[in-house]
C-alpha cells in the first residue's frame, strides 16, 4: 500500500506508536500527533482535548489531501483495569479528562479534517475503541466504558452522515493488545483482562481496512484474545 498523507493521533506510545512505525514507510507524509514527542513522521505537538490544539493540527495539514485519519489515542481513570480501581475514588478531573480525550477529541478532529479527507481518492477514518464499549462487557471503569460506548455511536452516526461522500469510518474494539507496556503489566500481574492479542494481528487488521476500496466500509471489528476476558 502507498498513501500520500496519513495522520496518526496518539503516536508517542502504545498502539499509536506501533501504528506510526508501521505506516511511516507506506506514506509520503506521516503526521504524528501527541503531547510528548513521537519518534516517527512529522510530529505535531498537541493536546487534542484542547480545541485550539485540534485547530493547529488542521492548519498543519493545510490544503493537502488526507488519505487516512487514525485516532489511536486514549486514556483511562487512575487504577483502571486493576484490582485497585474504585469508581467512588475517581476524581471529577479524571472523569472529565477521559471523556475529553476518548470521545470529544476524536469528534472535533474529524470535523476539522473533513475538508482534507474529501480531497482523498479513498479516505479512511479509523478509531481505536475497546471491548469495554461493547454490550455486556464485564468492565468496571465507568468513564472509560462510557467513552468507548460513545465512540461506537460516533462511528454509526458518521457512517450515515458521510455515506454519500464515501468516507469510510471504522472502530476497532480490541481487548488487551500486546504492546510492550501491556505485556509488562500482565507479566507483573498489574493488569486484569487475561491474555493479549499480538500487536502484529492488530496491525494486519488496520492494513486490511486501509486497503479496501472506496465501495466498502467496515463499521466495527471486535477483537478479543482467544483466552482473554470478554471473548
Amino acid at each position: 500500500m502507498s498513501f500520500k498523507t496519513i495522520l496518526v493521533a496518539g503516536a508517542s506510545r502504545g498502539i499509536g506508536l506501533a501504528v506510526a512505525e508501521h505506516l511511516v514507510s507506506q506514506s509520503n507524509r506521516l503526521l504524528t500527533v501527541s503531547r510528548t514527542a513521537a519518534p516517527f513522521g512529522e510530529w505535531i505537538q498537541a493536546d487534542l482535548s484542547e480545541l485550539a490544539d485540534v485547530t493547529t493540527v488542521a492548519k498543519t495539514i493545510g490544503d493537502d489531501p488526507l488519505d487516512a485519519l487514525l485516532y489511536m489515542g486514549g486514556t483511562w481513570e487512575t487504577h483502571a483495569f486493576t484490582s485497585q480501581y474504585s469508581f467512588e475514588e475517581c476524581s471529577d478531573a479524571d472523569i472529565a479528562q477521559v471523556i475529553a480525550v476518548n470521545l470529544v477529541a476524536p469528534i472535533r478532529l474529524v470535523k476539522v479534517l473533513l475538508p482534507a479527507l474529501r480531497q482523498s481518492e479513498n479516505p479512511k477514518i479509523i478509531f481505536m475503541g475497546a471491548l469495554s464499549g461493547r454490550d455486556n462487557f464485564p468492565g468496571r471503569e465507568v468513564a472509560n466504558s462510557a467513552s468507548k460506548f460513545g465512540l461506537r455511536g460516533v462511528v454509526h452516526s458518521l457512517r450515515e452522515e458521510l455515506r454519500s461522500q464515501q468516507i469510510s469510518v471504522t472502530v476497532i474494539n480490541p481487548g488487551n493488545v500486546g504492546t510492550p507496556e501491556v505485556l509488562a503489566d500482565l507479566a507483573a500481574e498489574n493488569l486484569l483482562g487475561g491474555e493479549a492479542i499480538p500487536l502484529t494481528d492488530l496491525l494486519i487488521i488496520i492494513d486490511c481496512i486501509l486497503s479496501l476500496s472506496r465501495a466498502t466500509c467496515i463499521k466495527e471489528i471486535d477483537v478479543p484474545a482467544m483466552l482473554g476476558k470478554g471473548a
